[in-house]
């Protein structure tokens, strides 16, 4: 990694900060009634959380609980771009949704951020009862960089043989880092996400071209994808990194793991935050719908 990227990755996460957050159709302020700070240990370093609460029924069980891993090309920390789908979930699964804030690169280049958001997922299964919730009933989720640590969670959980997520919800994932993002294909004139920003991304979170073929950084490239957990693959029509995604949904149902694959027509990448608000409302709805079945079925 060349200090100018370096330089121009930490000159992005300033600028980041001030366009963190969704449009204003997006804002769901009102869910859900009760938030709080966590930091969980991890042997990768601690992880400060937010925890979005539902509120609680009368009579009600513990709630179940969703690792959410926020986006920003690996690079950008600003996991409260994700306040509000953290929010609707809460209030629309019924679960408890931890907001991890992972470190980035340059600072922490690969392999801390998906060390880090197992090691978030191992401490949350070990702690959900004592912290009151259903340790029985868990799933992981992220958004563009943060479906590629979502699956890294998956994969970490089955080849490690300790609890498995019920449901890795890989929104846009990042899923083949060793291919160069000049070559990847864009359904639109000006992708949100162009080939230079791709390529900047990579270059300081993954400096070393041979750990581009790690699975935990490129989960499409995988050949061993067989036991996984059931997944949630949710791609925008016209982002660059759809085909990738779309692959690795297709690679999954091959290797026999249960897989919803959903293309959303009109959208780009970080559409979710940056709208159509239609879009983005069918996608979160198609989440929180998936997370109540799965947990309604563990639960029977």
């Amino acid at each position: 990694m060349s200090v100018w990227h370096n330089l121009i990755a930490r000159a992005m996460q300033l600028v980041a900060g001030r366009f963190a957050g969704p449009i204003p159709e997006l804002r769901f302020t009102d869910l859900p009634g009760h938030t709080r700070t966590l930091t969980v240990p991890t042997d990768s370093g601690s992880v400060p959380c937010t925890v979005y609460e539902p509120r609680p029924e009368p009579g009600t069980q513990p709630p179940p609980v969703f690792l959410n891993l926020h986006g920003g090309g690996f690079v950008m920390r600003h996991p409260e771009q994700d306040d509000h789908i953290c929010r609707y979930l809460a209030a629309n699964a019924g679960c408890v949704v931890v907001n991890a804030d992972y470190d980035t690169a340059p600072q922490n280049p690969f392999p801390t951020a998906p060390r880090q958001a197992y090691g978030v997922w191992q401490w949350l299964v070990a702690n959900a009862v004592a912290q009151g919730w259903d340790g029985t009933r868990m799933a992981v989720g992220g958004h563009s960089a943060g479906g590629s640590l979502a699956a890294g969670v998956a994969r970490q959980a089955r080849d490690n043989g300790t609890f498995a997520p019920l449901l890795q919800i890989l929104d846009y994932p990042s899923t083949d880092l060793a291919k160069d993002p000049a070559t990847k294909r864009a359904r639109t004139g000006k992708p949100v996400i162009s080939a230079r920003q791709a390529a900047l991304f990579t270059n300081v979170y993954v400096p070393r071209t041979a750990d581009r073929l790690d699975p935990l950084a490129s989960p499409a490239l995988a050949d061993d994808l067989e036991g996984l957990a059931p997944a949630l693959v949710i791609t925008a029509e016209l982002d660059s990194m759809r085909d990738e995604a779309d692959d690795f949904a297709q690679a999954l149902a091959a290797a026999g793991v249960p897989v919803t694959h959903r293309v959303i027509e009109g959208a780009d990448h970080v559409f979710t935050h940056q709208g159509p608000a239609d879009a983005a409302k069918e996608a979160l709805e198609l989440m929180a719908q998936s997370l109540r079945t799965v947990f309604s079925d563990q639960h029977r």
